[in-house]
């Protein structure tokens, strides 16, 4: 048993009993994590970001004013909590008297599936840690990838991620992502640009009925979410562990936010282009537009006029006549860019970024 491991009592039978340490250990993690990496967000992200995580803690209602006197005392504590972790190691997690690494996913979910829960832990942006437990709200499998979706959160970090893969199995945060796409569109709503989010958004009531509105597109990018993670897994499988070992020698630079967009491209063309080719579901597609960032649209400038073709043709041909060329052309850059990783090592962000910058489509 690893030390500092506290599993529970042995006269602790019922299961809620069962959870409090797990619960304790996992939130412990989820603070060490944002104290060792809140300095890597912007000030005005960093602030952003922690009136959303206050309003996720004291579940404070979407629309809500947040209350300033409140917020301001939780942000000190919680700030001075962070000071007294940030030095810490990350702490083993008990279940049923086992204690496992935090970072193996596949065993701890192996215990606490049937109990009702999912937990996963991994590396988001900028190489965080990310830990995460909810209530399990979906499970199973499809085809050689396992899916396990969230409902409620119990325990999270200050970076939330919708969905994330490891190995073949998905995590999907139902949670989180209805709450991402809530921000989405308080933040179109502040100047309301002619864009593809403001045709995704005319095909919801969110002036009338914004609850059933925001629960209806959650579940309409839901299925893109999992369509992206398929995709996700059959890249890692072409790519292999060498992707993950360059990502974390390059660190938060141009060229590992680059190389992460490439990636996300290749993972698109395999999996999440195709599926929304075969919905043909009008209002997931412009999501999936609207939720590019602009990165991603610099490197698939002929996915951006594709699209703009379908948005006016209602004809699905040019983006359909993409696909494949598209999987081809990222699976080739994603290898190049191993290659010359391989070749340089430290020394390649310039060289990744000409070769990126040389090879967009």
């Amino acid at each position: 048993m690893p030390n500092g491991c506290k599993p529970p009592q042995a006269n602790a039978t019922d299961p809620a009993l069962d959870l409090v340490p797990f619960l304790d250990a996992v939130r412990t993690n989820c603070h060490i994590s944002d104290a060792r990496h809140a300095g890597d967000y912007t000030l005005c992200i960093y602030l952003l970001k922690m009136r959303e995580y206050f309003r996720w803690e004291k579940a404070i209602p979407y629309g809500e004013p947040l209350p300033q006197a409140e917020l301001a005392d939780w942000l000190t504590q919680r700030e001075s909590q962070w000071d007294a972790l940030e030095a810490r190691a990350f702490e083993p997690v008990p279940v049923d008297g086992t204690c496992y690494d935090p970072f193996d996913s596949a065993a701890i979910n192996n215990a606490i599936n049937s109990k009702g829960y999912i937990y996963s832990s991994g590396y988001g942006r900028n190489m965080k840690p990310v830990f995460f437990l909810g209530e399990l709200e979906k499970q199973e499998q499809q085809g050689s990838y396992s899916l396990l979706v969230s409902g409620r959160e119990l325990a999270r970090d200050l970076a939330a991620p919708p969905a994330m893969s490891r190995d073949k199995t998905i995590f999907v945060r139902r949670e989180s992502l209805r709450r991402m796409l809530w921000e989405k569109v308080e933040e179109w709503r502040w100047n309301k640009p002619d864009n593809a989010m403001k045709t995704a958004l005319e095909y919801f009531d969110f002036d009338t009925d914004a609850d059933n509105s925001l629960d209806a597109l959650t579940d309409t990018t839901l299925d893109t979410v999992i369509l992206h993670e398929i995709g996700e897994v059959k890249a890692g499988e072409i790519l292999g562990p060498a992707w993950q070992d360059m990502l974390v020698t390059l660190g938060n630079c141009r060229a590992e936010i680059m190389s992460r967009a490439v990636r996300d491209h290749l993972a698109d063309a395999l999996s999440t282009l195709p599926g929304l080719v075969k919905q043909a579901d009008p209002a997931a597609l412009h999501f999936y537009m609207a939720h590019l960032s602009g990165m991603s649209k610099e490197l698939f400038p002929q996915l951006v006029s594709a699209y703009e073709i379908w948005s006016v043709t209602g004809e699905l041909r040019e983006i359909e006549q993409l696909i494949d060329r598209a999987a081809n052309h990222w699976q080739t850059l994603t290898e190049n860019i191993l290659a010359i990783f391989k070749r340089e090592q430290t020394a390649c962000q310039k060289a990744l970024i000409r070769e990126i910058e040389s090879h967009t489509l």
